[in-house]
């Protein structure tokens, strides 16, 4: 138990200050700016309680809020992105009998799972982010384009980090 929450506490920290003093600034061409201090409540243990899980995104996103100067922004991305985190586990870990499992990663739940976990949230968290950040229809198309971008480079660099560090194991 102490083990988890120190590994969190060291991922929660390394992500913040990665997000925030590496990939602020960095943009590519304008469009596609990457996210991935969210893989922090991706990978939350499936037994985290929903208030805990909630208030850990809401935390979150206020800290990255406090770097990026958006009041409210990125805290209200990472409560929905929780709230999507919590049916979509609901729904699909225990039709597919991952009960088990002690975290959603890639090397316990497998590429397709994670690839599909990942996107679906990551989707979600990027739309609400940037339609909120932008807030008006007249920039639809940008918005839709930096949406489009911005998540795949993010989905990226969870794979990529995925793959990195943590070991493979196959699931019983």
């Amino acid at each position: 138990m102490s083990r988890t929450i120190f590994i969190n506490l060291l991922r929660f920290l390394a992500l913040v200050f990665l997000q925030v003093f590496l990939l602020k600034n960095l943009t590519l061409y304008n469009l596609s700016t990457p996210y991935p201090y969210i893989i922090f409540i991706l990978l939350l243990p499936f037994e985290t309680p929903n208030l805990l899980l909630f208030l850990l995104s809401f935390i979150l996103g206020l800290t990255i809020d406090a770097f990026y100067d958006t009041p409210g922004l990125h805290a209200s991305a990472c409560v929905l992105l929780a709230m999507v985190r919590v049916m979509f586990i609901s729904i699909t870990v225990q039709k597919d009998g991952f009960d088990n499992e002690p975290e959603p990663t890639l090397s316990v739940m497998g590429f397709r799972w994670f690839f599909t976990y990942a996107t679906i949230l990551t989707l979600f968290h990027h739309f609400f982010l940037f339609n909120l950040e932008v807030f008006r229809l007249s920039e639809i198309r940008y918005t839709f384009i930096r949406f489009i971008f911005s998540s795949i480079f993010t989905i990226f660099l969870m794979l990529i980090s995925g793959f990195l560090f943590f070991r493979s194991r196959e699931r019983k």
